[in-house]
């Protein structure tokens, strides 16, 4: 089967460190992808920024994988992924990226979660990392095109101050349940296996294959 040689799956995201993680998630599950080639970021193609006005995780994510494959004819992929504090009933949530007011400014982020948290004892800073992921596969003259969307999360405790220097927004301040280990300490392989946002798009995978298949 002759397969295309150029991109043929859009992660729509500018955040390289998710598309790491996507490529390695993906790394032998397709037969046929390249996935250093083949699955790129929304830059890559020339996709368009997509405003997240929906109010949940999910809606967002539609709304980018949606915006995405309509701009590129691609198959798309999208995920909108936050930190829900139990005691600030689900915060920041989608508003995790620009908690401290600025897109994207993880260490204004995390100073101020940990500053509103920095009364809350030990029992009582429960939180999880939550992920909603979308595929859409665009319309074509033969098919209408599909969307489905996979949700996971990764529970854990919140640590007062940041440990560890990989991954990122708040990886350094959860530690998943069971582990003394905060997500920045976790190797890649580690962190992939248990995060949030690996559970839902290894729950995409069979989506994903019959999508480019």
């Amino acid at each position: 089967m002759n397969l295309p040689d150029g991109p043929r799956l859009v992660l729509a995201t500018h955040n390289q460190g998710k598309l790491r993680e996507l490529r390695e998630l993906l790394r032998g599950q397709v037969p046929g992808l390249d996935v250093d080639t083949q699955v790129v970021d929304a830059g890559a193609v020339g996709a368009p920024d997509v405003a997240e006005t929906g109010v949940t995780f999910a809606a967002n994510s539609l709304l980018k994988a949606h915006a995405v494959a309509e701009a590129t004819g691609l198959v798309s992929i999208a995920d909108d992924s936050g930190l829900a504090v139990d005691v600030l009933g689900g915060a920041p949530g989608i508003f995790s990226a620009r908690w401290s007011g600025r897109h994207g400014d993880d260490q204004a982020n995390l100073d101020l979660l940990l500053a509103q948290l920095a009364d809350i004892g030990d029992s009582h800073r429960g939180a999880a990392f939550v992920c909603a992921a979308s595929l859409v596969v665009p319309a074509t003259a033969d098919s209408p095109g599909t969307e489905h969307v996979e949700s996971a999360e990764l529970r854990g405790r919140l640590l007062r101050a940041p440990r560890g220097g990989g991954g990122f927004g708040y990886d350094p301040i959860l530690a998943p349940e069971g582990l003394d280990k905060s997500c920045a300490e976790l190797s890649p392989a580690e962190k992939n296996a248990i995060s949030h946002r690996g559970q839902a798009f290894r729950q995409l995978l069979p989506y994903i294959t019959a999508a480019l298949g």
